[in-house]
Parts: C-alpha cells; structure tokens; sequence
C-alpha cells in the first residue's frame, strides 16, 4: 500500500488492480484499454470517514483482484486495495480476522471483508 497524497477527508494510492499502470490487467476489450477501477488515472481515492486506519484488503491480500477466480476487481476494497477502518475496532469474532466468511468463499457479512469492527457495534446502547 502506498499512500501518494492525503487530505482531510481522503487518500490517494496507487490503483492495486493494474499495479498503478492505468491499463487494464486483463486486457479483456484490448491491451489498450484503461483500468476501469482507476480509469486510466493510476491511483484511486479512498474516503476517510470517522477516525479510523487505512489497511491493506484482507480479502484480496491488497491485490485489488476478485480472489474468487473472476477476473474482476475485489468486492471489499473495489479494486483500490486498501480499505478503511474505523477505529476503534476490534477482530471480527465471525470470522476471526481473517474476512471470509466461514464455509463459503465469499466475503465475511458482518465486518465486510475487512476483519474488524468497531466496537460500538458490539456494544449496546442504554444498557448499563
């Protein structure tokens, strides 16, 4: 994961589904063709929202790729990568950190694929 520009609400890294090259990695319509996570640009913006951490997409191990044999970009971090998570957070006991979902090979339901939750989520509120 590399950060290339940050501002207040958001971040810029390099586009994981082309490897920062602006192409398409499969080149499905043409070896000309532009990414279409990044549409050509090479990087992609992540929006910042709360307090929270950038961290590289557990589902996809920062590739940016489906890990689910389609040639298409990750359903968790959309092609970027990078996801965000706010803070603070705890492991996501569904599935234990890791953003699968237990027994099928899709994306963890709970924590989105990302491993962790805030904790408030797991709290509930009025009760003392």
């Amino acid at each position: 994961m590399s950060i290339i520009k940050e501002e207040p609400t958001r971040f810029l890294v390099t586009c994981a589904f082309c490897g920062g090259k602006g192409k398409d990695p499969f080149g499905i319509m043409s070896s000309l063709s532009a990414c279409y996570v990044c549409g050509g640009e090479k990087a992609v913006w992540i929006e910042k929202i709360g307090t929270g951490i950038a961290k590289e997409c557990l589902f996809c191990n920062g590739s940016g790729v489906s890990p689910t044999g389609a040639r298409n970009h990750c359903a968790v971090c959309g092609g970027a990568g990078v996801v965000w998570v706010e803070e603070p957070f705890q492991v996501c006991l569904n599935c234990n950190g890791t953003g699968w979902q237990p027994d099928i090979s899709l994306y963890c339901i709970i924590c989105k694929g990302k491993g962790a939750i805030p904790v408030e989520k797991y709290h509930h509120r009025g009760r003392r």
